[in-house]
């Protein structure tokens, strides 16, 4: 059906501690829950997939990209959907097909036929993830809503934080094939939620056709990049498919934008661009993410083929991060609520880099406190410092119609520089192919890595302290709880209900 066909969506009226409100709030958290955990559990099960398929850097790479691939390129088309045709239809849609390819991924027989599967994931991803607050943001009542967001955000972070840790455990139980397939039963539990006691909304006044032509280019510049950067290293930088996925990717850019400019309804609008807080706020995005994406893709494969942690001690090894990000991330929102988020922007990332730059101590003989707990220590508080006031800037710099798309940009930033660091980084260190898994070639290539989204991190202080500027009054409570619902959901971020005019810093 399509929006102008659809009824208008009533308005919003659950309250946050009734029955139904309850229910909403976890077919919603369990479904994105889904997605936030297998960004960041597939990590610690690398090696392990390495070895079962007999595939080297590149192999890994397609591991993780592929899903990032789909997900970063379709998740401004997966809001569109919902808005519509419904999101209740599109998140459902999008949990049946995550748990449709994750089973696929479990049975996966070749390296090849896993990250085909992941890319198929990854759609699935990006039809779930952006319907979930959206669900939240159309049923409950304005004075709830705030509330159900920072549950929404607190609940899904856990189970970002948590990625590691499952995939240890369910490594040491059986296979790495039990990460896919512990989607299955989730997605059955949510779909049953869904179906029974979520409302289906739509946005009244979206009336546009569905952007597929920038959709379609969008996956268009981001595979080509892809391929070449990760392909490059194997087949050679002349080779002829390469330097095709080249000029695919740089003809692909420029007609995107080209093509976004003259539409009338856009997947993206670039008029936000032209607010210096927005685009400084998702520039800052992409060199933090980008720089810990990159690093955190090597850090389990350092770990486990190198200082021959198992997966289980892998995973534990980032529990710093959780449970920092947990303690901590809702005070820095509310923090940056009360001071503005110029400090915190400028000087969070910096210790970030700090943190990553220690990680090269993990290449060296030692204990687990002397050689990784000081780098995730730093890097987590680094974090906490960082990810509140960076998500709540990107919205309050944002016209209050455009907050759900502004939410879907800092998020598809912060993915797509995950999505190129993952391909850029390995080859700028050096490591590709199988000899890129020896012990002594990862080791040097793993110090060069966290140096350099060392540099990228603390770029992003150095851009934030440039571009970003304190709001010209102060924040009020309400403000001040909209600041702080964003917990640890990295590359997540949550609406915000009352943006904050920029204006010169004092």
């Amino acid at each position: 059906m399509s929006a102008s066909l659809a009824p208008a969506s009533a308005a919003p009226d659950v309250a946050m501690r009734s029955p139904r409100g309850r229910w909403i709030l976890a077919a919603t958290v369990l479904g994105t829950g889904m997605a936030f955990l297998d960004s960041t559990v597939v990590g610690i099960a690398l090696p392990s997939i390495g070895r079962a398929f007999g595939g080297g850097v590149g192999l890994l790479q397609w591991v993780v990209t592929g899903y990032t691939l789909t997900l970063a390129a379709f998740l401004l088309l997966g809001g569109s959907l919902g808005d519509h045709f419904g999101r209740k239809r599109v998140f459902s849609i999008g949990v049946v097909w995550f748990a449709v390819s994750s089973a696929l991924c479990g049975v996966a027989p070749t390296g090849v036929f896993l990250v085909v599967f992941r890319v198929i994931q990854g759609i699935g991803g990006a039809l779930l993830t952006p319907g979930s607050l959206a669900i939240i943001q159309a049923s409950f009542r304005t004075e709830d809503r705030a509330q159900a967001i920072g549950a929404w955000s607190g609940l899904g972070g856990i189970a970002t934080a948590a990625g590691p840790l499952v995939g240890g455990y369910l490594l040491a139980a059986g296979s790495w094939r039990l990460i896919f397939f512990i989607n299955v039963p989730i997605a059955a539990v949510v779909l049953l939620m869904t179906a029974r006691h979520v409302p289906e909304t739509f946005d009244p006044t979206s009336t546009g056709r569905v952007d597929v032509p920038g959709a379609t280019l969008a996956v268009v510049f981001l595979a080509g990049l892809t391929y070449g950067l990760i392909e490059g290293p194997t087949r050679g930088w002349a080779d002829p498919v390469v330097i095709a996925s080249f000029v695919l990717a740089v003809a692909a850019a420029p007609t995107f934008l080209y093509v976004e400019s003259h539409r009338d309804h856009p997947m993206l609008p670039l008029g936000l661009f032209r607010s210096r807080q927005f685009s400084g706020a998702n520039g800052v995005t992409f060199l933090v993410y980008g720089a810990l994406s990159g690093a955190l893709f090597l850090v389990p494969i350092e770990l486990q083929e190198v200082a021959h942690y198992t997966p289980l001690a892998s995973g534990l090894a980032l529990l710093p991060v959780t449970v920092v990000m947990l303690l901590f991330s809702a005070r820095s929102g509310q923090l940056s609520a009360r001071i503005g988020p110029r400090l915190q922007m400028s000087v969070g990332p910096v210790i970030v880099g700090a943190g990553l730059a220690l990680l090269a101590r993990a290449t060296t003989p030692g204990s687990y406190w002397v050689q990784v707990f000081p780098g995730t220590l730093v890097f987590a508080v680094g974090l906490a410092i960082t990810v509140a006031p960076l998500t709540s800037t990107a919205m309050g710099a944002a016209p209050a119609e455009h907050s759900g798309i502004a939410s879907a940009i800092n998020n598809t930033v912060a993915r797509a520089a995950g999505l190129i660091a993952v391909a850029v980084l390995p080859v700028v260190a050096g490591l590709s192919g199988v000899a890129g898994l020896a012990a002594h070639e990862l080791s040097s290539g793993f110090r060069t890595a966290v140096f350099i989204s060392g540099v990228a991190a603390a770029a992003g202080g150095l851009l934030g302290a440039l571009t970003i500027r304190n709001p010209a009054r102060r924040a009020t409570k309400a403000e001040e709880a909209a600041a702080s619902v964003y917990s640890c959901g990295v590359g997540v971020p949550p609406a915000r209900p009352a943006p904050l005019s920029p204006a010169p810093s004092r």
